[in-house]
């Protein structure tokens, strides 16, 4: 099947019944939140989201709506097919990154965060995750697992039959539940162990931060070769803490957190001196941080300054 073919999503809207610049501008805004929210979660990159949502607008207009049944499934369905052949691109350049590579962090409302479901969705630790699946496993498994959307649809946008789809869903599943944080912590357990972690390091208070890290805590740190960052993942309590304290000695520096909320759960943005030097999240297990992970990169700290909308719906 093509683009032009009729999607076959159900979704209770009536088919379309005019093919206006007008109509068709009112869909794209009605649905744009979605469309957004399935290609940051393809991407990783609001930046890169935002190029996916112009193509699929441009797509969009061109579209005779007289012939589609189902304008959001049909919208999900360009996104989806723009997104992929833009996550294969930037595969190759994240092998050719400085360092580990982070996702785009967000700001995100609260009503983010009271969504368990939309929240994890986008987390740092499963969009971390979701990088170590090929392309087409990841489009599968956002669209199956996250977005609901049926085995037949989710074909049509990736140009396999429904029977490879349900293979593929089932592989991208297995995959993932076998890499992903153990459970959902609630926000306040999060927040709380973020609370101790900041006391911890605004004092240097090396103890006070081996009791708030997990014994195999590990700190992803992204600099993407524009800040100075960590060239590995540092992994263990003792090694973690030693790096925070002790790199805050060297450095002369006045390190302090603000509490936010990027990416659906509660994090810290990080000020050197007063001046912004990074966002940081968390991922948390038994009331211990278990994940730190830390964007310095400048360019992707663009969507911390306003509220990011995203929707499953």
């Amino acid at each position: 099947m093509n683009e032009h073919s009729e999607p076959t999503a159900a979704t209770g809207e009536p088919p379309a019944g005019g093919g206006s610049a007008d109509s068709a501008t009112e869909t794209f805004v009605a649905h744009r939140n979605l469309l957004f929210t399935v290609a940051y979660e393809m991407l990783g990159s609001a930046a890169d989201a935002e190029d996916v949502l112009q193509e699929t607008w441009l797509r969009w207009m061109k579209v005779d709506l007289e012939q589609v049944h189902d304008r959001r499934a049909y919208l999900v369905r360009i996104v989806t097919r723009r997104a992929l052949d833009r996550l294969r691109s930037v595969k190759r350049r994240r092998e050719e990154y400085i360092g580990p590579w982070l996702p785009e962090p967000l700001l995100t409302a609260p009503d983010v965060a009271e969504d368990a479901e939309l929240a994890e969705s986008v987390s740092m630790a499963l969009m971390l995750v979701l990088e170590t699946l090929a392309p087409t496993e990841r489009a599968v498994f956002v669209l199956r697992e996250v977005f609901d959307v049926g085995y037949d649809e989710i074909a049509a946008a990736v140009g396999k039959n429904p029977a490879a789809v349900r293979q593929i869903a089932h592989r991208a599943r297995r995959h993932v539940d076998a890499r992903r944080p153990r459970e959902v912590v609630a926000p306040d357990v999060v927040r709380a162990a973020l609370q101790s972690f900041r006391r911890a390091f605004e004092t240097g208070d090396l103890q006070g931060l081996l009791d708030v890290l997990a014994p195999e805590v590990v700190l992803i740190s992204d600099g993407g070769g524009v800040k100075q960052a960590a060239p590995r993942p540092i992994a263990g309590a003792g090694k973690v803490a030693r790096f925070i304290v002790g790199g805050l000695g060297k450095a002369q520096v006045t390190l302090t957190g603000e509490p936010t909320l990027v990416n659906g759960g509660p994090a810290l943005v990080l000020r050197v001196n007063g001046e912004i030097d990074g966002v940081i999240a968390a991922s948390v297990e038994d009331g211990r941080i278990a994940g730190l992970y830390y964007v310095r990169n400048p360019y992707k700290l663009t969507r911390i300054a306003s509220e990011i909308p995203l929707t499953l719906n």
